[in-house]
């Protein structure tokens, strides 16, 4: 795992902003604060690799960072990106097996570690953080889920819209559009829907011919909501 040169100082104030800790009291966020190992990553640094034994808890202080999967012939399938105030990690901290994914920063990011017994007593003596840690289990369970039901039962113009639709529903939807600011990349957008960017360009420069899909500067704007998510439920057997 990849460690970087400079310390930052282990402040409480950094895991106010992580959504796991929301009312912990002041005294226990400053003692994680102190179990916690506390690095600067620069853009591109890879943070966790897939099968290795490491069972630390990653929190995103600052920062963003991305869940995926390097294949042997290259191709990187993205499962989630993770932003400032969310966490990753938990599931080999739990069950003490090797890690499932490869995590890396996508921008420079301020991440604080704590490590598996510390973050396992934290469940046992704060029974709040351990609710939120099951619903979060539950929620990428259900993601997983229908990633895999599209992946194997969907063409890649069909995946490719209902990740425009995941997209625009964790961005807002407002007056029937949603504006994706900065716009993913067709890189980015061919990782999570396993596919490559030609077919990935390809399909977007299809709704944009449909009126679906405008182009505002770095910014793409969904330009009706309703009728990509009637398209999304048609394929998936639910219109």
């Amino acid at each position: 795992m990849s460690t970087s040169s400079a310390l930052p100082p282990r402040s409480s104030l950094g895991l106010r902003s992580v959504q796991l800790f929301e009312g912990l009291a002041p005294d226990r966020l400053d003692a994680l604060a102190q179990a916690c190992q506390w690095r600067s990553l620069p853009a591109g640094r890879l943070l966790v690799q897939r099968a290795e034994r490491e069972s630390d808890v990653h929190f995103v202080i600052n920062g963003e960072i991305r869940v995926t999967i390097f294949a042997l012939n290259g191709r990187q399938l993205t499962f989630r990106e993770v932003g400032t105030g969310g966490h990753f990690g938990e599931l080999a901290a739990i069950d003490g097996e090797p890690r499932s994914a490869d995590v890396l920063t996508l921008r420079p990011s301020l991440i604080a570690s704590l490590g598996a017994s510390h973050f396992l007593r934290l469940l046992q003596e704060e029974p709040g953080v351990g609710e939120r840690v099951m619903r979060g289990l539950c929620r990428l369970v259900r993601q997983i889920s229908e990633r895999v039901i599209d992946l194997s039962t969907l063409g890649v113009q069909n995946r490719v819209h209902a990740e425009l639709l995941r997209l625009a529903r964790e961005a807002g939807c407002e007056s029937n559009r949603a504006r994706l600011d900065p716009a993913p990349t067709h890189a980015e957008m061919a990782s999570r829907v396993s596919t490559n960017r030609e077919q990935v360009t390809r399909e977007l420069n299809a709704l944009q011919q449909r009126g679906l899909l405008a182009k505002e500067g770095k910014a793409l704007l969904l330009c009706d909501v309703e009728q990509l998510e009637q398209m999304v439920a048609e394929v998936r057997g639910a219109g």
